[in-house]
């Protein structure tokens, strides 16, 4: 398969006895790293990633552990978001990359945030789409608890549900491939990863995100209780070389992602190339208007 002008390229490495596994898009030198949702595989970033690359970007899509075609250990412990952030660091150095921008969505997100905390000086800019943060704290409750109860408690029936999803034939869109990867899986890792991310942090606390120096840009959307916009708008709020962008619902990046894609696509060559003063590009939404900086958002109907 093409993407920016190559093959998609699959490759895995070993980080902590596990196989972690990833595709590779493009050959630029503008490194950029993606990740995936909870539970989701890392298919999930591939129109991105292809696009990213069509714009001289070498891309990386990575199934941290528990996701995907990487292990899959039913043991708790092995999953937390500082233990997901290592993941992310574990790759750069398997690659060889000193500095890449940084980026994921839900799950990926807090991840990103974990490896800028991690290793500040190997993060060239962050891309944080829909972060679960303090005010997603009883939606997350009420939405994961039950699907945890179900991966523990109802794995014949998920285990059934999986076997006749693995036979239902892919490629009508990344969505509908994602949903089926996501139903196909075993419940008893599933659980492990809820278990897990139930017994540890959501991601670095608000005095350590304060101290996260790197460009960001936030990608935020209304009407999610999961991923609730105040999250975002305060995650602006703290870092202090962050901008908000506002997408019109979750669904925008993955149906209708030109102007997303624009924005995040000029993001990244300005983290790799900033202009000489100092100063950021110009961001335009559909209507023309410009991103702000800090508190102030992009929205659609911006003009």
């Amino acid at each position: 398969m093409a993407a920016g002008g190559g093959a998609v390229k699959t490759g895995s490495f070993t980080h902590d006895g596990q196989r972690l596994v990833y595709d590779e898009y493009g050959e630029g030198r503008d490194v950029v790293v993606l990740l995936p949702g909870l539970l989701l595989s890392r298919k999930m970033q591939d129109p991105l990633a292809r696009s990213l690359a069509e714009h001289g970007c070498r891309v990386i899509s990575l199934d941290l552990l528990g996701h995907g075609e990487s292990d899959r250990p039913v043991d708790m412990w092995r999953y937390s978001m500082p233990l997901f952030g290592e993941q992310v660091i574990g790759l750069l150095d398997h690659l060889d990359v000193r500095r890449a921008v940084v980026g994921g969505t839900s799950l990926g997100a807090n991840v990103t945030l974990e490896a800028a905390m991690l290793a500040p000086g190997r993060m060239q800019g962050l891309i944080v789409e829909m972060p679960v943060l303090d005010n997603a704290l009883v939606a997350c409750a009420l939405f994961f608890t039950p699907m945890l109860v179900g991966f523990t408690f109802g794995a014949p029936v998920a285990r059934l549900i999986g076997k006749g999803a693995r036979l239902v034939p892919r490629g009508l869109h990344t969505l509908w491939d994602v949903g089926l990867d996501w139903a196909s899986q075993d419940p008893a890792p599933s659980a492990a990863v809820l278990q897990g991310l139930f017994f540890g942090r959501t991601a670095p606390p608000r005095h350590q995100r304060k101290t996260i120096k790197s460009r960001a840009l936030v990608i935020g959307h209304p009407r999610d209780p999961v991923h609730p916009f105040n999250d975002s708008d305060m995650l602006v709020r703290e870092l202090p070389n962050a901008r908000l962008v506002e997408a019109s619902s979750i669904f925008e990046l993955r149906l209708t992602p030109e102007r997303l894609t624009g924005d995040i696509a000029d993001f990244v060559q300005e983290c790799w190339h900033p202009k000489p003063d100092g100063g950021h590009a110009p961001r335009r939404s559909a209507g023309g208007g410009r991103a702000r900086r800090g508190t102030q958002r992009l929205r659609r109907d911006d003009a």
